[in-house]
């Protein structure tokens, strides 16, 4: 915005209008003159006299870099630019010039060429704040802009002119009117701003009708729209009271700004008292108050800040109380540069602008939440929220992520500052998928899939022929989903939407295996004639413990398998009973009911029985072959007997019962459809991530076993 560049601290003209009475002096020095009382616009015809009558080229430079400074101030971009390019290509000695043409650079848009202006000036000046977070924020222009955040941003028109229109408030709490700040012609004071050009600005007031138009903006009675530049408002939630600020001028002398407050009697606003907060001439502007109207956030440049403009805020212990003395709101949200324009959402959290924090260019917004530790924390609000413009003067409805904000953005804009508005859409998650037979990976109709939420969810859904199921999901929720059968075991898939920044429709696939075979369990490995399990054993088996978890109501039988070559030190059997007893042993100490458990060694009486898997891994054994010692005998090579061998040494299980039901649920009177919503809340309630329980129960069997407590026959209770 013009005004708010001009002086690059706050919303208003901060340094006022003096007029300078016509004398006999150097046309430079009145320039000078009208430059340091903030009037710009003004200043930029002085110098530009005095260039036209200067000789010397050093001081035409000169001249030069000052009209440069006239326009940035004033915030015309483009003109300061090629200013600033003049200057540099007169060799101009002073190194911040390169600092001011990138940030103009950056400005327009032209971020490469910005990023070396601003490598040229750190060659000169390596230490400066300012530029090291500017050219950061350049990396940041084209990573924001690529990746932009879900808002939705649009120009509302209704409310904006080809003047200067920002900072609105809203005013009822149906959100249908809105007061904002606008120097456009039917402002109250009728002169021209020597820093812009332009009107005085005044607070504006307008309607939405129920044809969401909005109604023709007009300003506030003449107790609230001076002669000078008032606006900024901040309205209580009862609309009883107004907090803005003004900023007033004098022919012989600069003034400061100051923070307001009038009350509503008989739906008029009276006339406005100063908020004693600071001297007459310091800058102190932009309120924003908590709802109870007892803490009050500003800017202001007191003594003590940081450097340009700073945040403070104050205090009192009831509402028209006396307030207690400025507080600076520290390092964390002040800095070197200026912020300004604060809107207080809740006790913590805020939003504010800033130049000085790494951003897009000129001020960007900021998100201010104070953390469990008291520290404040600041985010940028991201494209397209921030732009490579000036972005400032946010305002949210209380509960929602919508508002509007004022941008200096060219695109789609009316001219000068332009009011905006922000919505961010609600997220939209759903998960979609197929019941699939594991064994043939056809679709299993009639089969039930609930969907169990954190927050609450229970959902279910009966497939058809096509296996399809589907189901809406919320946001920041953990899920499992879980298909029931009869004669298959449950499948299960875990999905969250925690943390998920954008809308995802979630596909999945749930296998349930048949139980009328026995299930192999893959790499269940023992040393030779020993059953200890090995630690990968042991990772294993924790997909059989989650098997079990899913499947509450199953009962089943371990059994393991050897080869049929006797060992000197035991039997077959006896060998593998142990083996089939250590797994269960490992099931009971990750929490697995003994009563559901049965240990069955059955040596090499049970050879495999070659199926397809085992055929496309070799082709001297077919579907149906039956790997007894017969076969094993019958082989060419002992490469493949003992492949043979190792086939025949596994360790399965076969599902014995349906209708187990656990002792406390029992008790509790828990049906089969209870005891699985049960099991899916006890889940999402320790979280998805099990694995350093399954690790300290690990460590605690493997000593165990170390101890010869475990593994062997008779060691587990067996099911009659």
């Amino acid at each position: 915005m013009k005004m708010l560049k001009i002086t690059a601290l706050s919303l208003f003209v901060c340094l006022l209008v003096q007029p300078v009475e016509a004398q006999k002096r150097d046309r430079v020095a009145l320039a000078d003159k009208t430059f340091e009382i903030g009037e710009y616009f003004r200043a930029i015809e002085k110098y530009k006299k005095a260039y036209s009558k200067e000789k010397d080229k050093l001081r035409k430079t000169e001249i030069t870099y000052k009209i440069a400074h006239c326009y940035r101030l004033s915030n015309d971009v483009k003109k300061a630019k090629a200013q600033y390019k003049r200057v540099i290509m007169r060799k101009y000695p002073d190194p911040k010039v390169y600092f001011y043409y990138a940030e103009m650079l950056k400005k327009i848009g032209d971020i490469e060429d910005a990023k070396e202006a601003y490598e040229n000036y750190l060659k000169e000046v390596p230490d400066d704040e300012l530029a090291l977070k500017a050219l950061s924020g350049c990396d940041s222009v084209l990573s924001w802009t690529a990746n932009p955040t879900r808002y939705q941003i649009a120009n509302i028109k209704d409310f904006n002119s080809r003047e200067n229109d920002f900072s609105p408030a809203y005013v009822s709490e149906d959100y249908r009117e809105v007061l904002f700040t606008s120097s456009r012609e039917e402002s109250e004071g009728n002169k021209v701003h020597g820093a812009t050009g332009e009107s005085f600005s005044d607070i504006f007031f307008t309607r939405l009708d129920n044809k969401k138009k909005w109604s023709v903006p007009v300003p506030l009675e003449k107790t609230i729209s001076s002669m000078y530049d008032d606006g900024t408002p901040w309205i209580s939630p009862d609309g009883s009271s107004m907090y803005f600020t003004r900023c007033r001028f004098d022919k012989i002398e600069e003034l400061g700004c100051q923070v307001m407050v009038s009350k509503k009697v008989n739906n008029k606003w009276e006339e406005p008292m100063v908020i004693p907060l600071a001297d007459d001439s310091v800058v102190v502007a932009h309120p924003s108050l908590t709802d109870d109207e007892l803490t009050l956030f500003f800017v202001a440049n007191l003594y003590g800040g940081y450097g340009g403009k700073d945040l403070w805020k104050v205090s009192r212990e009831s509402a028209g109380g006396n307030w207690g003395e400025p507080d600076n709101l520290g390092e964390n949200i002040n800095t070197s540069g200026n912020e300004m324009f604060p809107f207080v959402k809740t006790d913590s959290l805020f939003y504010f602008s800033s130049n000085g924090h790494i951003g897009m260019g000129g001020l960007d917004i900021f998100k201010a939440s104070l953390n469990d530790t008291g520290v404040w924390e600041v985010e940028n609000m991201r494209y397209p929220i921030n732009s490579e413009a000036d972005d400032f003067g946010i305002v949210f409805q209380k509960t929602e992520e919508e508002g509007y904000f004022t941008s200096s953005r060219k695109e789609g804009a009316r001219g000068g500052d332009d009011i905006y508005s922000f919505l961010l859409p609600s997220k939209k998650f759903s998960i979609a998928g197929l019941v699939l037979n594991e064994k043939d990976e056809m679709p299993l109709d009639s089969a039930n899939v609930r969907l169990i939420g954190s927050e609450g969810t229970n959902l279910e859904y009966t497939t058809d022929s096509t296996g399809r199921f589907s189901f809406n999901l919320k946001s920041e929720t953990d899920y499992i989903v879980v298909s029931v059968k009869r004669k298959f075991l449950n499948g299960k898939v875990r999905e969250t939407t925690v943390g998920i920044p954008d809308s995802r429709d979630f596909a999945v696939t749930l296998l349930m295996a048949p139980i009328e075979k026995p299930v192999e369990l893959p790499n269940i490995l023992y040393d030779l004639a020993q059953w200890n399990l090995r630690p990968e054993s042991m990772i294993a088996l924790d997909g059989l413990v989650e098997t079990l978890e899913d499947n509450p109501n199953i009962t089943i039988e371990l059994m393991s398998h050897t080869d049929v070559r006797p060992f000197r030190s035991m039997s077959n059997l006896v060998l593998s009973q142990n083996r089939a007893q250590s797994v269960v042993d490992y099931l009971i100490n990750n929490g697995i009911d003994a009563d559901r458990l049965k240990a069955r060694g059955y040596g090499p009486e049970v050879p495999r029985v070659a199926n397809e898997g085992t055929t496309g891994l070799y082709d001297f054994v077919a579907v149906g072959d039956t790997l007894n010692k017969e076969f094993i005998d019958a082989l060419v090579s002992t490469e493949q007997q003992e492949i043979v061998h190792q086939l025949n040494r596994r360790t399965e299980f076969r599902v014995l019962s349906t209708d187990f039901v656990p002792r406390k649920l029992r008790e509790a009177g828990m049906n089969a459809d209870e005891q699985i919503l049960e099991m899916g809340r006890k889940e999402l309630a320790v979280g998805f991530g099990t694995d350093s329980v399954r690790n300290a129960r690990r460590d605690a069997f493997r000593k165990k076993a170390a101890a010869g407590k475990v593994g062997k026959a008779g060691g587990g209770k067996k099911l009659p």
